[in-house]
């Protein structure tokens, strides 16, 4: 396929733009800032007139796409003001999903987040593993917007059941360079209960990526990809038991696999992470 990726100069657009290219992809890679080289383009999405255009053709670079992947974001709580957040990621989504439907490119897979999911879960989750049963529930302007982002996407396909909208609701994106920090996380289980001590390895996002778009499914769905174990040495018990003592539990915890219950993407995508920090700690 010809696939454009929005934020593609991101941490993790720059692993799915290589990982989409060594599967013999062409890749038209679109972001506000970056290196101009073979496949860039430089878009502000906030400009709804940029964004179509740049979907629909560029002079010396390509002349139209069959799917996008958008990736384009403020992507934490607290980077700049809530309002900015808001502003921007809610009219960027909105512009790239508009541009799409316009154009007639049927195929969109996008970055929601596993903050939908309630995070920081300072209140606890309904359950452990969590999944995508429970409703949402934002508990920051960021995740307000990737809840409202998937609320729009549910009513597109609805205007358009030809339409495939698949949003990932990603974990903390991680690269090979970060897992040396991974150790120090065992002095104290509070450090990263924020996600049940989940995380990504941006290769293996990228996986999830390819195979949402070769489903291609009509409508919309939303899965959590996550790694398939813990950033923690503790075990699974030990850390639901001092942290989250009175929350049930779904079954067996295991030692250290994910709490970020990724069995909806084995399932329905395929999806296999390949990836574990304990390679290369």
């Amino acid at each position: 396929m010809r696939i454009a990726v929005t934020g593609a100069s991101g941490k993790l657009g720059r692993v799915v733009v290589q990982e989409l290219r060594a599967r013999d992809h062409e890749v038209i890679a679109l972001d506000q800032h970056g290196d101009k080289g073979p496949g860039f383009v430089r878009v502000d999405l906030t400009d709804y007139g940029q964004v179509i255009d740049a979907f629909a053709g560029v002079n010396d670079q390509h002349a139209g796409v069959d799917a996008i992947v958008h990736l384009a974001a403020v992507p934490a709580p607290g980077i700049v003001s809530d309002v900015a957040t808001f502003h921007n990621n809610m009219i960027v989504t909105y512009n790239v999903f508009q541009a799409a439907r316009r154009l007639g490119i049927g195929r969109i897979v996008y970055a929601s987040s596993e903050t939908v999911l309630g995070l920081p879960f300072d209140v606890p989750p309904p359950y452990i593993p969590v999944d995508e049963e429970y409703a949402p529930r934002p508990e920051s302007t960021y995740s307000l917007v990737k809840v409202l982002e998937e609320r729009m996407a549910q009513e597109l396909v609805r205007w358009d059941p030809t339409l495939s909208i698949t949003a990932l609701r990603l974990s903390n994106v991680m690269i090979p360079e970060d897992y040396a920090n991974f150790p120090a996380f065992d002095a104290d289980p509070m450090l990263r209960k924020w996600n049940l001590w989940g995380y990504i390895d941006a290769r293996d996002a990228a996986q999830a990526i390819e195979r949402a778009l070769d489903a291609s499914i009509p409508g919309f769905e939303a899965y959590i990809i996550a790694a398939a174990d813990t950033v923690m040495r503790r075990s699974n018990t030990e850390l639901v038991d001092a942290v989250f003592p009175d929350v049930p539990r779904q079954g067996e915890l295991g030692e250290h696999g994910t709490m970020l219950g990724i069995d909806k993407a084995r399932r329905m995508l395929g999806y296999a992470p390949q990836h574990s920090w304990r390679d290369h700690v």
